[in-house]
């Protein structure tokens, strides 16, 4: 959630900020005029509290003074003005939850570094990369043999199965075979031991609470992008971005402990509401696949370095495989809820010809940490402050694997993997036709 004090300190720089995003104004006015009634409810209880309470003492006096009369009209009093404080009670707890409810639905404010824009079209790429760039080759051009895309090399070489895995659990359900199956656990493992001089690794439940669903803004403005066991009441996961961001849910760490970084490689669950007959061919979008998820916990002044950190890790891996990618910069219109500022990378899979997103980076200041209230003690003393949130995939195998796939396709039907994977793959980097 945003800092309510800023909607009552600066509720026109609240607005403005959020106009960037598509929020209407009369939103913030909402919330505004809701944190106004609450307060005024909860002043009203405290009012009627301290009524009471000053009857209780008077009560106390005249029953001192032996005045039982004057006592009983007191208690009576006093009786009546309870009642009328509990109810008060009850309209401040439902005015501060009807505040919260309001809260939770608006999103982030965007970073000063996050450009203007409605949507994806307004996004900006930032750079581009291919293999041999640095020393000065051109793009690469593809053959025809590349222009063939995944789901059909897969079929071909027996290492994707889609209508088995439709047979199974139904469509967007993919199912690997052989070469397929291993390419996934191999760039698991690859991308783990890659960030382990770093970033922690975990391995968190694939289940979660609704509270940890909440921490991170996907509830409750994207439920019906969720799966959800309605008879326990949990989640499964769309990203480990959820159960690593409430890892310290409710704590207060040290600040000599900060940055803290974890690592976890996971099944990710989403419903791709809306997405029925728009890129849902192959793996371009399906309801579960395979992610390693970086994510940190850090104080505002390193929170820049750490995003750098995470984006430069991501590149890292897309170059050592290989892919031709570019970064970009998504517009406020574009940001996610609860991101304040976003950097995608995005690889071209030539047998689709276009760029696909495989990683988002993206920093949310203290958004997510008030949600889940984690906070650290400042070395230099004082209260405790809220921590920053940063994550980012490193990366998402369900694009990727197609990328390799078309990417390293030969003219001979095999597909040629890219060496660092060799020591995962059992020292075998061509996928053969059985």
């Amino acid at each position: 959630m945003i800092d309510v004090r800023l909607l009552r300190e600066d509720p026109e720089a609240v607005a403005a900020a959020l106009a960037r995003r598509g929020v209407a104004r009369a939103e913030v006015e909402r919330v505004v005029a809701l944190d106004a009634l609450a307060r005024q409810r909860l002043r009203a209880q405290e009012a009627l509290r301290a009524q009471v309470k000053e009857l209780s003492r008077q009560v106390r006096e005249a029953r001192g003074a032996g005045d039982s009369d004057a006592a009983e009209a007191l208690v009576a009093r006093s009786r009546e003005l309870g009642h009328q404080e509990k109810a008060a009670a009850a309209e401040a707890e439902d005015a501060q939850g009807a505040l919260r409810d309001a809260l939770l639905l608006l999103p982030n404010l965007p970073s000063e570094e996050t450009p203007d824009g409605d949507g994806p079209e307004d996004n900006v790429v930032v750079r581009r990369w291919w293999p041999g760039m640095e020393a000065g080759a051109p793009p690469p051009e593809y053959g025809p043999h590349q222009r063939v895309p995944h789901w059909e090399v897969g079929q071909e070489l027996g290492i994707l199965d889609l209508e088995r895995g439709a047979r199974l659990s139904g469509s967007m359900f993919p199912l690997y075979r052989r070469a397929g199956a291993r390419l996934i656990r191999a760039l698991s493992a690859y991308a783990l031991e890659h960030h382990a001089d770093a970033y922690e690794e975990i391995r968190p439940p694939t289940l979660v609470l609704t509270d940890t669903m909440t921490a991170t803004g996907h509830l409750p403005r994207f439920a019906d992008e969720g799966y959800h066991v309605e008879r326990d009441d949990l989640w499964a996961i769309p990203t480990a971005e959820v159960p690593l961001t409430s890892l310290y849910r409710g704590e207060i760490l040290d600040e000599a402990d900060l940055p803290m970084r974890f690592c976890a490689v996971t099944a990710c669950f989403r419903r791709e509401a809306g997405a029925a007959g728009r890129d849902t061919r192959g793996l371009l979008r399906t309801h579960e696949f395979d992610k390693v998820e970086l994510m940190a916990y850090a104080t505002a002044e390193q929170a820049p370095a750490v995003h750098a950190d995470i984006t430069s890790r991501a590149e890292a891996l897309l170059q050592d495989l290989g892919l031709h990618y570019r970064v970009v910069e998504l517009c406020a219109g574009d940001l996610s809820g609860a991101a304040a500022r976003t950097v995608d990378l995005e690889v071209y899979l030539p047998g689709v010809d276009r760029f696909w997103e495989v990683s988002s980076v993206s920093w949310y200041r203290d958004y997510q940490a008030r949600r889940a209230n984690i906070r650290y003690r400042p070395a230099a003393g004082g209260p405790p402050v809220l921590v920053h949130t940063l994550n980012g995939s490193a990366l998402a195998w369900s694009r990727i694997w197609p990328a390799l796939v078309e990417t390293g396709r030969q003219p001979d039907g095999s597909v040629r993997l890219p060496d660092c994977l060799a020591p995962y793959l059992g020292g075998e980097t061509v996928i053969r036709r059985p």
